[in-house]
């Protein structure tokens, strides 16, 4: 069993950072979301979905006469981002609308919020298995339940060689565009008046009001970005599995949950921590107890966290963490 794991140990690290970094992709939209609302917000995992589905198509209606690499695999990648970051971004602002807008103006409590992001949640994956994703690759009405498979339009012979060892492109790939992204929300949140915004409403939303900030308009553009970062998330996922389906961000969904909490949720620099650590964990316990431990593993941590250290890796209360 050891001597597997260290046979595996670098693939393994590969792997796991970048799976980790899709984790932490999603999880921000998690934590931003709860940093400014205190509420869970159980419907992003199809927000994730919807921007697979919507960079698959784009895929899928271009066409790749064949497997791409180098430059034109990072500017096709870049068009099915920019795609699923609308998709995404727009679904998570109608759930915003829809879903949690008028429970909030209602004074609702957080356990109405709660049920209602479990309902939008299953909604979303209902209405894209029974009519969206038939419809959209032209599928019997069951075949919305299956996966949907990519063309092979990634070129997975190309290595990129550190020392004695050699990484896939895409892998790589994943992991810099990931944290690119990370480091750019990061910087928006502490420099720009909107991510000052943000930040005001998660430390104290009525002190925000009486500064002026507008709630509903920082609501808006919390669930905006949350969303876009979860269309980028599903183009990655997208090049790295080259498949999905209508409840792809189920479980992905509770990884990223978990990777959250993990890291502090409703600290943004947290979930990237935790998404990269529960990847490596994840993938370092596939190969010491076998790949069917794999989810074991994850949801293992999330109890073993929140029994010893709830308040995540980086150790900050939740009012000081939010945003």
């Amino acid at each position: 069993m050891l001597e597997g794991f260290l046979n595996q140990f670098w693939p393994a690290t590969v792997d796991g950072l970048s799976l980790g970094a899709i984790y932490a992709l999603v999880a921000l939209g998690y934590t931003m979301v709860y940093g400014v609302l205190r509420l869970i917000n159980f419907a992003h995992s199809e927000v994730f979905m919807v921007g697979t589905v919507a960079a698959l198509f784009t895929l899928t209606t271009i066409g790749v006469p064949d497997q791409l690499g180098g430059v034109a695999l990072i500017g096709m990648l870049l068009l099915l981002a920019v795609v699923a970051i609308v998709a995404s971004g727009v679904t998570a602002v109608g759930l915003e609308y829809i879903a949690y807008r008028p429970l909030r103006k209602r004074g609702g409590s957080r356990l109405a919020a709660l049920i209602s992001a479990i309902g939008a949640s299953l909604f979303l994956q209902q209405l894209f298995a029974l009519i969206v994703i038939p419809q959209l690759f032209q599928l019997p009405q069951q075949g919305g339940r299956l996966p949907v498979q990519a063309p092979p339009w990634v070129r997975r012979s190309d290595v990129v060689t550190l020392g004695d060892f050699a990484v896939r492109n895409d892998k790589l790939l994943v992991l810099v565009a990931a944290v690119l992204m990370m480091v750019a929300l990061d910087q928006f949140v502490n420099r720009t008046n909107l991510g000052r915004g943000i930040r005001a409403t998660a430390q104290s939303p009525e002190n925000a009001v009486l500064m002026g900030v507008n709630i509903d308009r920082i609501i808006t553009a919390t669930f905006a970005i949350g969303g876009a970062m979860a269309g980028v998330a599903g183009a990655l996922y997208l090049m790295r599995f080259e498949e999905t389906n209508y409840f792809v961000g189920f479980l992905l969904g509770i990884k990223a949950f978990t990777a959250a909490v993990l890291g502090g949720i409703g600290n943004l620099r947290g979930a990237l921590v935790g998404g990269l650590v529960l990847g490596l964990i994840e993938m370092y316990g596939s190969a010491f107890f076998g790949s069917e431990w794999q989810h074991v593993v994850a949801f293992v941590v999330l109890v073993l966290v929140l029994m010893f250290r709830p308040t995540g890796i980086l150790g900050e209360s939740l009012q000081q963490a939010r945003a």
